[in-house]
């Protein structure tokens, strides 16, 4: 196997799922959700999380979530630990990083992993803001250094984004993305490291439109949420925007697109809709209102909504998703 002056091996592949071990250094909503996309194709699969309380509360919440996917017995791919020191770094393949979106902690957690894990070990994070090459600056080996953003609910959304830094190895980016595929996600390969990578930019884009129109009075929230959930939203589980051109025609979509693109919002900030709201500290469910109110019981019952539905939509698409590669 030959190495490049970094010391990572320039061929060097990831197992499959079923014969790798992953560490998710930490255990909050995302992290947790991930550890089930990694469990549930029969990745041995760590979760470091320093709290106490969550890391107990964790036992219940994988036990429920694999119960949920029809995995149930793949409860034992998934273990936690309080400490790096617990962390027998000479079996960790990957490492997916989902602790706090604060740009400083995950440069140190960074440079730590460099120091612990072995060399051809990849390093991830699920940063949904910061670039890999900003987390990485001025750290050896960013070559194995990638971006791998999931979507809230990790294990119900079968996106995953593979960001390439500046300095990252595009083979490795590739063998990401196929471990990705075994573990039955649908990676997309993000070439360039913009903030937002592409999924988030594209969703910012009808989101800045969404509210320029509500703070302009032409809609409602409830209107517009209406308006893409069972409008054109609807078509989105069967055909992106650039297929559904094909569908709908291209000399239909061209001509709307040079009569509407001149009074689309071109807003640098974002709408008072948000900054009001978020002055205010109503931050939607976690405060108890947004642009809706909430008690924990509309709250459950809005997450079981919403989770049935995720569900629904995974069992439509299932024949076009990657198969789990659990053997």
């Amino acid at each position: 196997m030959n190495n490049d002056s970094t010391g990572i091996a320039s061929n060097s592949v990831l197992p499959r799922p079923s014969r790798a071990c992953a560490l998710v250094v930490g255990g909050g909503t995302m992290g947790a959700d991930v550890a089930l996309v990694l469990a549930r194709a029969g990745c041995g699969t760590i979760v470091l999380e320093p709290g106490e309380a969550r890391r107990q509360s964790l036992n219940a919440y994988f036990t429920s979530g694999l119960r949920k996917l029809g995995v149930e017995h793949r409860r034992e791919r998934i273990a936690t630990c309080a400490s790096a020191d617990d962390v027998d770094w000479s079996a960790i393949d990957i490492v997916i990083e989902c602790i706090p979106e604060k740009l400083a902690p995950k440069q140190a957690l960074f440079a730590d992993l460099v120091r612990r894990a072995r060399p051809d070990t990849l390093l991830c994070s699920n940063s949904s803001s910061f670039p890999i090459s900003a987390i990485g600056e001025g750290l050896d080996t960013a070559e194995r250094m990638l971006g791998l953003h999931f979507f809230m609910p990790a294990h119900l959304v079968p996106l995953v984004e593979v960001v390439l830094g500046a300095r990252s190895s595009a083979p490795l980016a590739d063998a990401l993305s196929d471990f990705m595929r075994g573990c039955g996600m649908v990676p997309v390969l993000v070439r360039k490291d913009l903030p937002g990578f592409l999924a988030n930019r594209l969703q910012h884009a009808l989101a800045r439109e969404a509210f320029a129109l509500i703070d302009a009075g032409v809609a409602s929230a409830e209107d517009v949420d209406a308006a893409v959930r069972f409008g054109f939203g609807f078509r989105f589980l069967a055909a992106g925007p650039v297929l559904q051109r094909d569908h709908a025609g291209i000399d239909v979509h061209c001509p709307a697109a040079a009569t509407m693109y001149p009074s689309l919002a071109a807003n640098t900030v974002p709408a008072r809709a948000l900054t009001e709201r978020y002055a205010a500290g109503k931050y939607g469910m976690k405060s108890g209102e947004g642009f809706y109110k909430w008690t924990q019981e509309s709250i459950a019952a809005e997450r079981e909504r919403y989770d049935n539905l995720l569900m629904a939509g995974l069992r439509l698409l299932a024949p076009e998703l990657p198969p789990i590669d659990d053997e």
